[in-house]
């Protein structure tokens, strides 16, 4: 018995090749004899029955469409290459394509054509808004809103080397407000570098110039210099930045100016742990600062974050879950010099709600205690009682939706692979009573989808839409030769044959199957992309 497969995956593009039980180095002349077998049995012109007739009509189709591609050698390549993505890509046909590598040469033009189509048209707004509340100034009859910074940008694709970003800040607390617009003119010099024009006005009136290139593979400078419009200051900016190591950077960032300041960075990233750091010193001080970020789970992170220096000292802990595809949740815990506050961050696609909560100025130890461990509680609590069982409700409800919705697919294919069958059913019959007359190859039983099903198919009835098999001893009787031969082709999935369908999406699956050869019977199991020739040599 030969092994079944060990994932549902294997070679692209190969549909139409199983469609017509054809190996991918099919001669021509192997094409147009499949083309042939397949035709006279499906041609609608054969059928009486209407019911019958619409099934052999859409069968036929698919023959006819699968010889049409396969016999034209450069359809026949650009499938081979990109499957029928490939030939309804608009990729323009003629002589002048003629050898694989123009070919492949066309369709990649074609490809970047279509992405810079898509870059050119896509429109990227980002933003962001902060409610600063105060727990302190509200008790004592001040009202709770201190402040609010909103910062909208949009960027958009001009062509294929240009990019433009329009954005604005907008501040305002108790006492006074302002805002800054901004725009910047972006474009790629080459693909290893670019430059950049910002100009802005409002509170900071400056224009400025940045450019930035790839030194090596693993290093980048980026050099900045703007001007102030309002005193005439000059600030000039030097980044570089190396790549240490698969998940992790470095970077130094010197900048003279009004505000003077060197900055030496890391990070660090990879699918569990984000970390970020660095150390800067400036004219009024050393500063420094690190992140830490861990997945808890598939849904949920933990965070800490620490600052120091001559105007800060804080440390922040919390963690945030991702409540759907493109929505996450964050709750953060500060303490530090400027008091304690509690943080909700709602971050969405490229959209962020950020409210910090002052709770308190001082630090009394009790109250920070306190602040730390009631919503801490509160939040395990609700996720213990109330978040899981929810979603553990809404996660079973969506699985049995889908398990309906693919019960439907699979309910439809059978009874597509049924009509095939039926159809297959009196060339079938002939052929066995051929092979029962010269005590040749006989299917006696042939079942494909879900190995455990089939290993279980003495134990109980293999059948109906929910059993992950399905019955394909007629096509397999169908496809035997007259010289007694039954070959399926490595490579091809076998559940793209005429007369199949697949039983169980997603899953691995096998193909089973029992006949007699010379008055003998045998067994044998092969995998869905696996080659299968009975009967094997020996027998």
């Amino acid at each position: 018995m030969m092994g079944g497969e060990a994932a549902p995956t294997g070679p692209p593009n190969r549909e139409l090749y199983a469609l017509l039980n054809l190996s991918p180095e099919a001669s021509d002349e192997e094409i147009r004899k499949a083309y042939r077998q397949w035709a006279q049995v499906y041609h609608p012109d054969k059928i009486q029955s209407p019911q019958m007739k619409e099934a052999a009509t859409e069968n036929f189709q698919r023959i006819c469409e699968a010889y049409e591609i396969l016999s034209d050698e450069t359809k026949r390549l650009i499938y081979d290459l990109y499957g029928m993505e490939g030939l309804t890509s608009g990729l323009e046909l003629g002589p002048r394509l003629s050898k694989p590598d123009e070919i492949r040469e066309e369709l990649e033009r074609i490809k970047r054509r279509n992405e810079e189509a898509k870059q050119m048209a896509h429109f990227q707004p980002t933003g962001s808004i902060i409610f600063n509340l105060s727990v302190p100034h509200f008790l004592g009859g001040d009202g709770i809103m201190r402040g609010m910074v909103m910062a909208s940008q949009v960027q958009s694709q001009l062509s294929k080397d240009d990019a433009i970003a329009i954005g604005g800040n907008l501040a305002a607390n108790e006492k006074s407000g302002g805002g800054i617009a901004s725009a910047i003119l972006r474009r790629q010099l080459s693909p290893v570098s670019s430059i950049e024009f910002v100009a802005s006005t409002g509170l900071q009136s400056l224009i400025g110039m940045q450019t930035t290139r790839q030194l090596t593979i693993h290093s980048t400078a980026t050099i900045n210099i703007s001007k102030s419009l309002s005193d005439g200051s000059i600030n000039l900016t030097n980044t570089w930045t190396r790549q240490l190591s698969e998940t992790s950077s470095g970077n130094i960032e010197l900048a003279l100016g009004m505000q003077s300041a060197i900055t030496v960075g890391w990070k660090k990233r990879d699918e569990n742990i984000s970390a970020a750091g660095d150390f800067k010193i400036e004219s009024g001080g050393l500063g420094a600062s690190a992140r830490y970020t861990r997945k808890l789970s598939a849904k949920s992170h933990g965070r800490i974050v620490g600052r120091i220096g001559s105007n800060a000292l804080e440390i922040e802990v919390g963690g945030g879950r991702k409540i759907s595809e493109f929505s996450t949740v964050r709750m953060m815990y500060t303490i530090g010099i400027k008091g304690i506050f509690w943080k909700l961050e709602l971050h969405r696609g490229n959209q962020k709600l950020i409210v910090p909560i002052l709770l308190s100025a001082h630090l009394a130890p009790v109250f920070a205690t306190g602040a730390f461990i009631i919503p801490t509680s509160l939040y395990f609590l609700l996720k213990k009682f109330v978040v899981k069982p929810y979603l553990s409700k809404r996660e079973k409800q969506k699985a049995l939706e889908n398990m309906e919705k693919t019960w439907g697919q699979v309910g439809q294919a059978r009874a597509g692979a049924e009509k095939a069958q039926q159809l297959l059913q009196t060339v079938a019959t002939r052929k066995r009573n051929r092979q029962v007359e010269t005590d040749g190859l006989i299917v006696t039983k042939a079942l494909y989808g879900d190995p455990k099903a089939i290993e279980r198919r003495h134990e109980v009835v293999v059948e109906g839409v929910d059993s992950g098999v399905i019955d394909v001893t007629v096509p397999m009787n169908f496809l035997v030769s007259d010289s007694g031969q039954l070959k399926l082709h490595e490579g091809v999935k076998k559940s793209g044959i005429m007369g199949f369908c697949d039983p169980c999406p997603g899953q691995p699956k096998e193909l089973y199957i029992a006949y007699t050869w010379h008055s003998q019977t045998f067994e044998v199991s092969v995998g869905d992309y696996d080659e299968l020739s009975i009967p094997q040599e020996g027998q």
